[in-house]
């Protein structure tokens, strides 16, 4: 099982605390490293997180969140196996193309480690702050992740849509990665159709063992509807070891998840980012072969 840490750039003091953190990580035998991202957190917002109770992202306005393209570059500069990653970007409330040249930068500087994750986005007042429009975000999600896997192609980019209009050009470098890894979050709506048709991975948000397994029944029809196994989309899950513990992830690995992520606040509580670390190390990673 690989053993992932998120996020590793939200509430950080400074930017040596962040380079801190990824290097211990990785010293220590994490698998990778995630972000989350917000541009802004609204002072109030009626959109609804669908992932909470309360409807709310649980961060103050004032919360250090740090971009996650500029973070894991810096992460990506002071380490050398940790693999980096999204979770997740926000795909239609940005340009793509610009997206895309950045994410093939990143993957070109760290040396083919950088894995993209997406997401259509909840939070309406973000997306009108940034003069997006919030509607129809899913259809420009569908035929943004099409157009990026064109740019990334290295040949002459030709995409003509309701949304894009690109002819006759070419942008290098292309991901060191072939294919380049494209993980899809989000578990409403037509997540599990997206994760389907477009997704090498699916990034769960879920917070145990028992809501993923509710959930795979739904992957399980998305992917035979496209003649596609769901064993081809690699699952990547939250996992908060203080309240499931080790025991759970056999069963985790019976469901099919080949990476598990761990909030660095519930290794941080009480002790800070660097010793939670070190001691969930010492008492768990160790002995995880």
């Amino acid at each position: 099982m690989k053993i992932g840490l998120i996020p590793v750039n939200v509430g950080v003091k400074d930017a040596d605390r962040m380079i801190e953190i990824a290097r211990t990580a990785e010293a220590v035998g994490f698998e990778s490293l995630w972000t989350f991202e917000h541009v802004v957190v609204p002072l109030d917002y009626a959109s609804k997180y669908p992932y909470s109770a309360d409807g709310k992202m649980g961060v103050a306005p004032e919360t250090n969140f740090v971009d996650p393209l500029i973070a894991l570059t810096s992460i990506a500069a002071h380490t050398e196996r940790v693999r980096l990653a999204t979770g997740v970007n926000i795909l239609p409330q940005t340009n793509p193309l610009l997206l895309a040249k950045q994410a093939a930068s990143l993957d070109f500087v760290s040396k083919g480690r950088f894995m993209l994750g997406v997401g259509i986005g909840w939070l309406a007042e973000e997306f009108a702050a940034l003069g997006i429009a919030f509607e129809r975000r899913g259809a420009r999600f569908d035929d943004y992740v099409q157009a990026l896997r064109k740019v990334w192609s290295g040949e002459i980019v030709e995409h003509e849509s309701e949304h894009l209009h690109w002819q006759g050009f070419k942008s290098h470098p292309t991901p060191i990665q072939k294919p380049f890894p494209v993980i899809i979050g989000g578990s409403k709506g037509k997540a599990f159709e997206r994760i389907a048709r477009y997704g090498d991975g699916w990034y769960a948000p879920t917070a145990n063992v028992s809501q993923l397994a509710a959930l795979l029944p739904a992957l399980d029809a998305a992917c035979a509807a496209v003649g596609r196994k769901r064993s081809s989309v690699e699952i990547t899950a939250m996992w908060i070891p203080p309240l499931e513990g080790v025991d759970t992830v056999p069963r985790y690995q019976e469901l099919g998840v080949s990476r598990l992520l761990v909030p660095l606040p519930a290794l941080a509580a009480g002790a800070g980012p660097i010793d939670g670390i070190r001691r969930f190390a010492d008492e768990v990673l160790s002995k995880m072969g």
